[in-house]
């Protein structure tokens, strides 16, 4: 099977950032620009998922996401994607093994904020991840400490970058991590809807 993706040239390293971009907002671009700083990126694709296993509520419809992403979207090395649509795939994991077939000769980080990383070990084939994939930790807000005390950053400590070690990640062979602080933006997508909501009942 092969989807269409955006044009990968020889030496780029890209910076993978999933989610349901439910809505995208700023919090995301501040991932992003943070990433291609930190990491040393050339591009960072957003993979726009067609569903969260782990969430119970449905998201909203795929193409409203997407045209969302893109209309707030202004920089050329962010890419916003729908390869999981395409690929029928809800598990990241089941995504990233389609890249490693099929974009073997490319470089690839999973890019992750820290508030996913408490709860890493609860994804599909998580450790699947860690050992085939660098992975790039963003700071969020109020996530640092429990971050660093998750399941995931404890059974992975010996692989961990330190920050002074972040443009190394890219290059690196998995298992490798590093988590970087740096400034915070408070957004986050469940804030924004439930802040939507209650606008929506206050105008009935």
């Amino acid at each position: 099977m092969f989807v269409e993706t955006p044009i990968v040239r020889p030496r780029q390293l890209i910076g993978l950032l999933g989610g349901s971009f439910d809505p995208a907002h700023a919090g995301h671009i501040h991932i992003s620009y943070q990433a291609i700083k930190r990491f040393g990126l050339t591009h960072v694709w957003w993979l726009v998922t067609p569903g969260n296993p782990l969430k119970i509520q449905e998201p909203a419809p795929m193409e409203q996401r997407l045209r969302e992403a893109r209309n707030l979207v202004r920089h050329p090395r962010i890419i916003v994607t729908d390869i999981e649509a395409k690929l029928n795939s809800t598990f990241t994991a089941e995504t990233l093994q389609y890249f490693r077939i099929h974009f073997s000769h490319s470089r690839f980080v999973w890019l992750m904020g820290a508030d996913n990383l408490v709860q890493f070990h609860q994804w599909q084939a998580w450790t699947q991840i860690m050992n085939f994939f660098p992975v790039g930790i963003i700071a969020r807000p109020g996530d640092q400490i429990s971050a660093r005390l998750s399941r995931a950053a404890r059974l992975y400590r010996k692989f961990r970058l330190s920050e002074r070690q972040s443009k190394l990640l890219g290059r690196s062979n998995a298992p490798a991590w590093c988590f970087v602080n740096g400034p915070m933006v408070e957004h986050s997508s469940s804030k924004i809807r439930a802040r939507e909501n209650r606008d929506e009942f206050s105008y009935r």
